[in-house]
């Protein structure tokens, strides 16, 4: 064991040149990151979730009430034993010829069947409550966060100037707000890593579940190496825009649709500003030009910023998608169903049509008509 984590711990990996770990050891004068701070994560995690739990029920709850949001699920499907066990053992979407099958089998008619089905994956979506709930916790905690690392890297001079991210480097002391700066985005990202499991599920849940792990080794490999100021570079822009995709969510759930299309048109804005312009002008100029001529670079600097450059492929796939549903926006005149629902996609509305329906009309004319009432726009979870 001794010998692993020798060899993973080396210093010719995880430190520039001629920088040992001896070199980072706390002394009186001065504090650096340590390995084992890490750990204080998990805890961390914990408590937010349960912070969490707390402020959905008793305050993001009686606010959907005070709202009048609806409480109830979707209607609930007729009990039957033959269907709820193709619906759980074989398929959640029969093809015609196992429709016609089980119309035979149960002496229903395919419609009727079609119906069942489409209930029954109705009961599996949230409330408008539920969602309401979730993005009222996640705005909350994104501004707040927003708010905290704005009023902090205002005051720091690598904010205003990114060569201080590199000066004196890897001898730069970890002062306690920068320690509670990295463990509390830490923390939340670990929740996130459980929590999505039991959290309104989406389309992009693979997508994101690759996001949240770069982004947590993306801030172990900093927090480790000490490249924690161009850490907290990216916390402060990838945090600029999360708060106004949630309350463009909760505009879109309380019915205000002007004020949701608004929001989002915003959104739209400062996302595609911040990821796909300042993130490689600011961040990634820095990281891979100032460091390398201030520092020169090492094994750990090559991952680290293999994995910003990761990040930045999540961004133009996410900005692809944004685009996508500000066209369909304007097509129609207001954010509706898109390609990153909070219910379920389009194949099950054609799956659940009668025969004899143009499923791509069909479908069609659902969007059209934003039924359902939910807000369907990007990165809803995204927190990169």
């Amino acid at each position: 064991m001794a010998g692993i984590l020798a060899w993973f711990w080396n210093e010719r990996f995880w430190l520039p040149h001629n920088v040992t770990w001896a070199d980072l050891k706390n002394t009186e004068e001065a504090t650096f990151p340590q390995a084992e701070d890490l750990y204080l994560a998990f805890p961390g995690a914990f408590c937010i979730f349960m912070v969490r739990l707390i402020f959905e029920r008793f305050i993001a709850k009686p606010c959907a009430i005070a709202l009048k949001i609806q409480a109830n699920g979707p209607q609930i499907a007729q009990p039957n034993a033959i269907l709820e066990k193709v619906f759980t053992a074989i398929t959640k979407h029969p093809d015609e010829k196992r429709l016609e099958g089980l119309s035979k089998q149960l002496d229903w008619d395919v419609r009727s069947i079609q119906r069942w089905f489409r209930q029954r994956r109705d009961q599996e979506k949230p409330s408008t409550m539920a969602k309401f709930c979730e993005s009222m916790w996640r705005f909350s905690f994104f501004l707040y966060v927003f708010i905290y690392g704005l009023q902090f890297l205002k005051k720091t001079p690598w904010f205003w100037d990114t060569r201080h991210c590199w000066y004196n480097y890897p001898y730069q002391p970890l002062t306690s707000d920068l320690h509670y700066y990295y463990i509390l985005q830490l923390s939340f990202y670990w929740s996130l890593m459980f929590s999505q499991f039991i959290d309104i599920k989406r389309k992009d849940f693979g997508v994101m579940f690759v996001h949240h792990v770069v982004a947590i080794l993306l801030m172990t490999f900093s927090y480790v190496t000490n490249m924690i100021r161009v850490g907290t570079l990216l916390f402060c822009l990838h945090e600029t825009t999360d708060f106004i995709l949630e309350a463009a969510k909760i505009a879109n759930y309380v019915k205000f649709q002007k004020l949701c299309d608004l929001l989002f048109i915003i959104f739209a804005i400062a996302f595609i500003g911040t990821r796909l312009v300042i993130f490689p002008l600011w961040v990634l100029n820095t990281t891979l030009f100032e460091s390398w001529q201030i520092v020169g670079p090492f094994p750990a600097w090559w991952v680290f910023n293999l994995l910003l450059l990761l990040i930045l492929w999540l961004h133009c796939y996410w900005s692809y998608l944004i685009i996508k549903i500000a066209c369909k926006a304007i097509s129609k005149g207001k954010v509706s169903k898109d390609d990153r629902s909070d219910v379920e996609s389009s194949s099950d509305e054609e799956d659940s049509e009668p025969p004899g329906t143009n499923p791509h009309t069909a479908t069609t004319t659902n969007r059209t008509s934003g039924t359902n009432g939910y807000l369907l726009t990007g990165p809803c979870t995204m927190d990169d």
